[in-house]
């Protein structure tokens, strides 16, 4: 479900009207997120470390509502759910695309989650069924401790998806630290709210 914002009653009309206007309105950074006891979390309940992160770090964006807005034909919607379209590493050494819905049952995104892995792994397509607006586009890039990162993008065509990207884990003094790249149209957010998400997600990454 969605609702359409009405841009005279929007705080962020002229921001978004002022961005809008950009052929690149995307812009980025790149943060390091402690994740010591998550792995070690996700390693006693013999749970896939990037399933793990990867349902933290959509919840966190559920939990804002920045990451929740659209555009679509010019207007701005907020969506009630985001979810999630991951790349999925291919033994072939290619990827797909995924489509995975967010749920609030965390066992039972994982159960919907390793479905849709074994079934882009299996294919040899590369655009997932079922992706639309209401998605972040994810990537992880397991080889790389990066300290920025850009993206492939088409300026012609009308993207207002966030973009976060995982890296490497590393150790320093006893911690494993991973770095993280999150992607937004400037538009619908700021700095602001991108320093929210990376507050709540290493909240939950941080959980017991």
């Amino acid at each position: 479900m969605k609702q359409l914002i009405k841009l005279d009653d929007w705080k962020r009309k002229e921001h978004f009207q002022f961005f809008s206007k950009f052929e690149e309105p995307f812009f980025g950074v790149t943060i390091n997120i402690d994740c010591t006891l998550a792995y070690q979390q996700a390693k006693e309940k013999g749970n896939s470390f990037f399933l793990y992160y990867l349902y933290r770090a959509l919840k966190a964006a559920n939990k804002i509502e920045n990451f929740r807005y659209r555009i679509i034909d010019k207007e701005v919607y907020l969506f009630d759910q985001i979810n999630a379209s991951a790349t999925i590493n291919r033994p072939d050494e290619t990827f797909g695309f995924s489509y995975m819905d967010y749920d609030k049952n965390e066992e039972l995104f994982y159960q919907n989650a390793k479905e849709e892995i074994a079934r882009v792994q299996q294919s040899k397509g590369l655009i997932p069924a079922g992706s639309g607006e209401n998605v972040i586009h994810f990537s992880a890039v397991p080889w790389l401790d990066f300290n920025s990162l850009s993206h492939a993008r088409s300026f012609t065509f009308p993207d207002s998806c966030p973009k976060i990207s995982f890296g490497k884990i590393t150790e320093n003094n006893g911690k494993k630290l991973m770095s993280v790249s999150i992607h937004a149209h400037h538009g619908l957010m700021d700095g602001f709210h991108i320093g929210l998400f990376a507050e709540k997600f290493q909240e939950l990454m941080n959980e017991n």
